[in-house]
């Protein structure tokens, strides 16, 4: 990790970036899934100086929206993978093969339908590739957009 210790104890970001680091988290079978895919998803971020970007929102909300559709449509979320380099990498791998088909219309009023259209609109790029008896469904953030310091917040 890449980080300095604060007076504190707190680790602080520093313009090195993050040398490549890969977290898994195996969420087969398990209850609230989206809860703690968004829970690891939040520490990764917090541990690679990325928690005060704006884009950390989006990323949190991506998480959500992709194991929210592997639980509904996927026979549920088997694994969140998250990935650090010159980016972030979001993968969900989930046990189904049929990729994912994003809802031509959503009608207004009436739930759900969305979740695809807002990892459209949030990521920098997004798409799916078969893996095993299922697939990943994966989304990507920019360099850019993770370490460009944020309004009012000082490294």
């Amino acid at each position: 990790m890449n980080t300095k210790r604060a007076a504190v104890g707190r680790p602080t970001c520093t313009e090195t970036p993050i040398t490549f680091q890969r977290r898994r988290l195996d969420l087969r079978g398990i209850r609230g899934a989206v809860g703690k895919g968004r829970d690891f998803t939040r520490q990764a971020l917090r541990d690679w100086g990325w928690e005060r970007r704006e884009t950390a929102e989006d990323a949190l909300l991506v998480v959500s929206e992709l194991v929210t559709n592997a639980g509904l449509h996927a026979y549920g979320c088997h694994e969140l993978v998250l990935t650090a380099g010159e980016g972030l990498r979001i993968d969900v791998v989930d046990g189904d093969t049929a990729p994912p088909r994003p809802r031509a219309v959503c009608r207004p009023g009436v739930p759900g339908g969305r979740g695809l259209y807002i990892v459209q609109r949030l990521a920098d790029r997004w798409g799916s590739r078969a893996h095993g008896t299922g697939k990943v469904v994966w989304a990507e953030f920019g360099a850019s957009r993770l370490t460009a310091t944020a309004e009012g917040h000082r490294h």
